[in-house]
């Protein structure tokens, strides 16, 4: 998905914020660099004044849209980086069928494949711990909305656990069903953390996207 118009929720001297489309690097691999949110946000900022930087701070998968932010400078980079942690973050997804449960907690070791597939293991030996809970939100004939959240932020972590309940994100090409849909429906909408550098309690909150809606019966 080209989209060369950054959505931007939040700015100040010291941090960005962005609505990342889905079908969008968040930064460059060894096949692509310019068309990626690091870039766009780069040449964003170099428009302003060519001495600008931006340093990434977190990711999102490529087919995952929703709230990233970026930092201006390397202290305000660091400082966040280093308290992460106490960063919220939520999603809501579309998963196929319906769940069992109202509500849940998993938790798994996740490995990866040379090939870059990533699965859930009890062995912690080589696995990094994930922790990730889940809230039914609304409930249709094929499909359920969930609110997620994060204790832990690993490589596809969400849709893997979305996989090993055997409820898989819709559209989700990797881990889910086969099947032609236009996106993967997993949006980041949530984010709140205390500015790095004012301590100001920073809060991000995005509504539900319309496609989203189409899908549930809803628009």
């Amino acid at each position: 998905m080209k989209n060369d118009k950054l959505k931007i929720i939040y700015e100040d001297k010291n941090l960005l914020v962005v609505d990342k489309p889905y079908q969008l690097l968040t930064i460059g691999n060894d096949k692509e660099k310019e068309n990626t949110l690091y870039y766009k946000v780069s040449m964003y900022l170099k428009k302003k004044n060519k001495k600008n930087k931006v340093f990434i701070i977190h990711r999102l998968d490529y087919d995952t849209s929703g709230l990233i932010v970026f930092a201006k400078d390397i202290k305000t980079k660091n400082l966040l980086q280093d308290n992460w942690k106490q960063v919220k973050r939520q999603y809501m997804a579309i998963v196929v069928g319906k769940l069992k449960k109202d509500k849940d907690t998993i938790k798994s070791y996740l490995k990866e494949t040379k090939t870059n597939f990533v699965y859930s293991s009890k062995d912690q030996n080589g696995g990094t711990l994930a922790i990730t809970t889940y809230r039914k939100v609304l409930e249709t004939n094929k499909y359920t909305l969930l609110d997620i959240s994060i204790k832990t932020g690993k490589k596809n972590q969400i849709r893997v656990h979305m996989k090993d309940i055997g409820n898989p994100i819709l559209g989700d090409k990797k881990y889910g069903l086969k099947g032609i849909y236009k996106r993967m429906y997993l949006y980041a909408y949530y984010l709140s953390f205390k500015h790095p550098i004012t301590n100001e309690e920073l809060e991000f909150e995005m509504d539900i996207p319309k496609d989203f809606l189409k899908v549930l019966g809803k628009l």
